[in-house]
């Protein structure tokens, strides 16, 4: 069976091969069948890197608005900034996070009839790795959203989502066990690393140490530390490099900018955005950042000024997007030097996890007023690097993930949000941490629906 595509244009906010993914003037069908045209696919960034979920970064903690603010909104935002139920129907992270997991799987199939020889074994190596990776790497940003905190204990009874594995939309969509749709996850990463090249050959594809890297954030969102250090660890020996925020190529205008940072700089492992859903829009133009924030940082801290400007309502706005005004969500060498900072503090190896935390705030500040974290006890030691996870990754689509894996945990973490005189509150470990599935795929699949 010959697989047809109707192409259509689409934006994508940096250099693409988009040889295969053009509208063409007849409105031609193209079937995609050599490595090239393969390739070819996977790198269309407008549809590979450019769909990660949005909602759950719009319902976190790291940002608010104003009720003037709020009054901008439609329906369907303020029902979301409210956390009350809401279920929409087109523009949602569902349909545009399994867009990838199509193509992941188209490609795995196509894959099938191009006949693997010692003159293309690499390539075609590098394309079944990719869209392994590129399907595990969606899979994971939808269990953050759409499933519960994984919990060993009911992970088998809990619901995950479809692992989707064929592009045939006639194939019904059935949601997994959590457990079941994490272990996919894992499966298949691990399968991808020995066809990945170590590094890749632009940070918008994958490589071996995007797989690592991707693996210690599944297994720490699991809450399975040891794992975690594993695969954080395997990240960095393979590269560590981080930006100088003293002074950098990859900040070519200073820390002052308007937007500092290269799109594709040193620290970028895998490169992937937040989709352009009004969700993003909330946190990106019109919301200000949590006080709770901004009191973390040390008034020296390159970050405030990096990362920060002053907005109208005389708090601060988020600036430290890569380059786009699109929300950077891909992994980068920071991120895994906090993963591995952590799982050494919890394993019980306090002074190698402060090692990490020191070398990343090393870079925020300058020689003169960087001055070391020390500490002898494991609790503080943890508080510690979750403040600066906190400081680091903020507005980078993980701190939903951080909320649901800390309150299992039992920190008690609880979301407010203060709109005409009234408060909100999201209680730790509610329903609504498993984000409601759309209201168009409940009705076409009859999935359940997520609990309210």
């Amino acid at each position: 069976m010959l697989w047809l595509i109707l192409i259509s244009g689409m934006f994508t906010p940096f250099i693409a091969c988009n040889k295969y993914l053009e509208k063409k003037q007849d409105h031609s069908l193209i079937v995609p069948s050599s490595l090239t045209d393969l390739q070819a696919l996977l790198d269309e960034n407008g549809l590979m890197n450019v769909k990660t979920p949005a909602q759950m970064e719009a319902s976190s903690d790291e940002y608010f608005l104003t009720t003037e603010e709020f009054g901008y909104l439609e329906t369907g935002s303020r029902k979301g900034y409210l956390w009350e139920p809401y279920f929409p129907s087109s523009d949602n992270d569902w349909s545009k996070s399994y867009l990838p997991v199509y193509y992941s799987n188209l490609v795995l199939e196509l894959i099938r009839k191009v006949p693997r020889d010692n003159q293309n074994k690499e390539q075609w190596d590098n394309i079944k790795g990719s869209a392994l990776f590129f399907r595990s790497y969606n899979f994971l940003e939808l269990l953050w959203s759409f499933t519960p905190a994984y919990d060993e204990n009911t992970a088998k009874k809990d619901m995950g989502i479809p692992l989707r594995q064929t592009s045939d939309f006639n194939v019904p969509s059935v949601r997994a066990s959590n457990e079941d749709s994490y272990n996919k996850v894992i499966q298949d990463t691990k399968a991808s690393i020995p066809l990945l090249p170590d590094f890749p050959l632009v940070r918008t594809r994958p490589s071996k140490l995007a797989a690592y890297g991707l693996l210690a954030r599944c297994y720490l969102s699991m809450r399975k530390y040891k794992n975690a250090l594993i695969y954080a660890d395997s990240s960095l020996k393979l590269y560590h490099q981080l930006i100088d925020y003293n002074g950098d190529s990859d900040i070519p205008d200073g820390i002052t900018a308007g937007k500092p940072f290269n799109q594709l700089n040193k620290e970028t492992i895998f490169y992937t955005l937040m989709n352009g859903s009004y969700y993003s829009y909330i946190t990106a133009e019109i919301g200000s950042i949590d006080t709770a924030i901004i009191c973390l940082y040390d008034s020296k801290d390159l970050r405030l000024t990096a990362f920060y400007y002053d907005n109208a309502t005389g708090h601060k706005s988020f600036k430290g997007c890569y380059g786009t005004d699109y929300m950077f969500t891909g992994i980068t060498t920071a991120e895994m030097l906090l993963i591995r900072a952590e799982s050494y503090i919890r394993e019980g190896q306090v002074t190698k996890g402060l090692d990490d935390l020191n070398a990343l705030r090393a870079k925020r500040f300058s020689p003169n007023d960087f001055i070391e974290v020390t500490t002898s006890s494991q609790q503080e030691a943890l508080n510690l690097v979750l403040d600066e996870r906190r400081r680091e990754l903020v507005m980078r689509g993980l701190r939903w993930m951080d909320l649901k894996r800390l309150n299992k945990e039992g920190r008690g973490i609880e979301l407010k949000r203060i709109i005409g005189g009234q408060t909100y509150i999201l209680r730790p470990n509610a329903n609504y941490y498993a984000l409601p599935l759309p209201e168009d795929i409940i009705r076409l699949t009859g999935m359940p629906q997520n609990p309210s």
